[in-house]
């Protein structure tokens, strides 16, 4: 019997060592296979008048460098009702991306709410994906809510997860109204017969804690008044009868903890692990006899990353038994950059120079934005406060740059109370303690949102046979006209053209291979389409830190500079004559039209189908040119249409893309624009044609034809949100624009500033407005290896 229990225990041992070893392996895997991604968002200013643009820069971070795995950044942006304004798409370059949001003109909200994410973010917590309101001063220019009453709320929070009877616990407590801004409370804990104790006493922001003994089978409540004097009653956690206590206090740059247990548990219990993770990296792990019902560790934290540590207590099977966090700062993720003015211009359009400095060897990626101080800002969030702190825990954290000021004692126990009372990226230890993995719903974009799509429909055997597809692409503000592209489509179904990157939306015309008769195509299925709103925004992502002072002067400058731009989008420019030789129709035609040497000019019959009112008379473009061209014999009743000229058939051309007959005769007379016959021989990029040539042109835009390929199958599909450049004058020569009053409260923006080893140095240019007497220069920025810079600067 004694040789069968030696067995079992030893079995027992190598199962529990052989679980250790799988946690491990299973929590290697998330850091490195299920790293979560968060960002943050730098705007050109903290508030906005209807009809202004928002600029931002969104820059991606995983764990404690730049995240530049995902390719596609999306921003959705809502109105207080939760309607949305505006799913933005745009491109990540170097785990950065930017772009801008129209706010409208006629907008009467007091927020304008933005949550941007990438699609890999999506497969976790949404708590974790960027949300910000964004203030909108209207003309009376009052903060949000002003007039609302306060509703203060009191929370709980024991230490380590529960409140455990018979042992010392740490209850920490967090006071705040609706909007998450701390309000001062006074009031004390009691129990449920009424014994006193201790007090409620606000260490920093609302937040505070004390130490409760309870008793089993006991309850208690606090029972406090706010600052108007409104008494209210607040219930504590309920008491759990049995389990263990975590606490972790802070000594410099060290950690340590110490659980607690009851005697009896702490018998059955034996042995604890403890695990240290950061950013889902295991940093340490111990394991500790708790026999004796207490142990005690000192976590050293020099040489650790910056950022959360979470000390999760399991006992000997891996049962999670208590969990807490504590935040490391060791201050190096910060790089340094300076600014210095190397031309002052605070006089009216007066020139202003600016030179960023780093050091040799730093490759950055920046933002600038230059803004007349008077009009304020929100220095409570910054690119470092975000990324570090408040991208990493869930709830609102008021004022979180104070928590980056410094890095002395009093700062560090101060965010320590936010530690205590935040949520935070948790593990689902049952899950990694089984080795199950997090189930991915939305696939990484681990390349470009590119000129893509399917074909569904079709048989395995006709995707095999070197199925292509024919797009014609029209867009509106595309300059060249219609673009014509032939693909091959893979046994799948996919087609790709990995080199065409789509902006803006376009109707795209169709033909798929002969062969395939029922056959039809999707495009761009990798595009997230936009996430399901309408929850409305509550103005708890909006730091209520400012005053007013600079809302009645923004609103002012902002609103004035709509105004003169309204005014001037209706002047009509006075009539200039200008005589100059007058070009044929079909002159101006083959200018257009033709945009390569090898089919502008030469030897060639030409036909302006725009202006030949007999063109609907024929069905395609061969019955058109049945008799036109000498020489050209064109059989039309067969299918496709034959051609031959002098022996053999010319070749032809489609927006200069070579095709074959069957897909020209496809597209309708009535939408294209212009013909050329080229006379034997033809030279083409790939040799000579010793038949010929025609060369086809579909209608533009302005040809008056908005269906390209009517009687093709088309999709209207939708590539990236256009970005455009910010619009800062330049005084420095004439502009007939220029003469026109200048408000503009944003100066300069540039999120496109980039260092490299080779040039540290960058000098940018802005000119002064007409009103402005000084201006609050911002610059935030990401290095390669992930260390971040924030600074401020007032030109006065």
């Amino acid at each position: 019997m004694e040789k069968r229990a030696d067995i079992l225990f030893v079995f027992l041992l190598i199962c529990v060592g052989l679980q250790a070893q799988n946690i491990d392996a299973t929590i290697a895997r998330y850091a490195n296979e299920y790293g979560q991604e968060r960002t943050y968002l730098q705007y050109d200013k903290m508030a906005y008048v209807p009809g202004e643009t928002i600029w931002f820069k969104a820059y991606l971070m995983k764990a404690i460098s730049p995240a530049d795995d995902s390719k596609t950044f999306y921003t959705d942006w809502t109105d207080e009702a939760g309607n949305l304004l505006l799913h933005g798409v745009s491109p990540v370059v170097d785990a950065t991306s930017n772009g801008q949001f129209d706010i409208p003109a006629d907008y009467t909200g007091t927020f304008i709410h933005v949550r941007a994410y990438t699609k890999w973010m999506l497969n976790f917590d949404s708590a974790f994906l960027y949300e910000k309101d964004i203030r909108i001063i209207t003309k009376n220019g009052n903060t949000p809510a002003a007039k609302i009453p306060v509703v203060p709320t009191l929370q709980f929070f024991p230490e380590g997860g529960d409140a455990v009877a018979g042992l010392s616990n740490k209850i920490a407590f967090k006071v705040t109204d609706q909007w998450g801004k701390p309000v001062k409370i006074k009031g004390l804990v009691q129990s449920s017969i009424g014994e006193e104790i201790d007090s409620l006493r606000i260490i920093h922001d609302g937040m505070g804690y004390f130490f409760l003994f309870p008793r089993l089978g006991e309850s208690y409540t606090a029972k406090w008044k706010d600052e108007n004097g409104t008494e209210y009653v607040t219930a504590l956690p309920a008491i759990k009868p049995t389990g263990v206590s975590l606490q972790v206090t802070l000594s410099g740059v060290k950690r340590t903890f110490a659980v607690t247990a009851e005697q009896n548990l702490a018998k059955d219990l034996g042995t604890l692990h403890i695990v240290g993770t950061i950013n889902q990296y295991q940093v340490f792990k111990v394991t500790k006899d708790m026999s004796a019902g207490f142990v005690k560790g000192i976590i050293p934290t020099q040489d650790l990353p910056s950022g959360i540590l979470t000390i999760t207590v399991f006992d000997r099977q891996w049962n999670p038994l208590a969990e807490r966090i504590t935040y490391i700062n060791n201050d190096e993720y910060r790089f340094n950059a300076e600014m210095t003015v190397e031309l002052w211009g605070l006089n009216k359009r007066a020139r202003n120079e600016i030179l960023i400095t780093v050091p040799d060897s730093l490759e950055a990626s920046f933002a600038v934005s230059v803004t007349d101080a008077a009009i304020g800002t929100d220095s409570s969030e910054n690119i470092i406060s975000h990324l570090l702190l408040t991208g990493d825990i869930k709830g609102q954290v008021f004022n979180p740059c104070y928590y980056f000021s410094g890095n002395n004692d009093t700062i560090a126990n101060r965010l320590d109370l936010v530690m205590l009372t935040h949520g935070w990226r948790r593990f689902k230890w049952e899950d990694v303690v089984k080795g199950k993995l997090p189930e991915i719903m939305y696939p990484r974009d681990s390349t470009y949102l590119t000129l893509s799509g399917k074909v569904y429909g079709a048989t395995n055997a006709q995707l095999r046979d070197a199925a292509t597809i024919i797009l014609i692409v029209n867009q509106k503000s595309q300059a060249d006209g219609n673009i014509m592209l032939m693909l091959p489509v893979a046994p799948d179904g996919t087609f790709n053209d990995p080199s065409y990157f789509l902006f803006d939306t376009a109707q795209i015309y169709y033909k798929l291979s002969t062969g395939i008769k029922d056959g039809s195509a999707t495009f761009m299925e990798s595009r997230l389409p936009a996430l399901r709103y309408r929850m409305p925004a509550t103005g708890i992502f909006y730091n209520r830190l400012g005053d007013t002072t600079g809302y009645s002067r923004h609103f002012r400058l902002s609103d004035e500079t709509l105004r003169l731009l309204q005014e001037s989008e209706g002047k009509v420019l006075e009539n200039v004559i200008v005589n100059t030789k007058t070009k044929s129709s079909v002159e101006i035609m083959d200018e257009k039209y033709t945009s390569s040497g090898l089919f502008s000019g030469g030897d060639s019959y030409k036909f302006d189908l725009v202006n030949d009112k007999f063109r609907f008379a024929y069905q395609n473009i061969f019955q058109y040119l049945q008799g036109k061209v000498a020489g050209l014999q064109i059989n039309t009743s067969s299918n496709p249409p034959s051609l031959m000229w002098r022996g053999g058939p010319p070749q032809l051309f489609l927006d200069e893309v070579p095709l074959d007959a069957d897909f020209v005769s496809s597209i309708a007379v009535s939408d294209i624009a212009y013909v050329k016959v080229f006379r034997p021989p033809f030279f083409a990029g790939s040799g000579t044609s010793t038949n010929g040539a025609i060369a086809i042109y579909t209608r533009r835009g302005n040809d008056g034809q908005a269906e390209p390929g009517k009687g093709l199958a088309s999709n209207k599909v939708s590539g990236y949100t256009p970005i455009r450049q910010f619009y800062s004058p330049n005084y420095s020569s004439f502009n007939a624009a220029n003469e026109k009053k200048d408000l503009r409260t944003t100066l300069y923006w540039n999120p496109q500033v980039v260092t490299t080893a080779a040039k540290n140095k960058m000098k940018l240019t802005f000119y002064n407005n007409d009103v402005s007497k000084s201006f609050r220069v911002i610059i935030e920025g990401i290095t390669k290896d992930g260390q971040l810079v924030h600074l401020e600067q007032i030109m006065e």
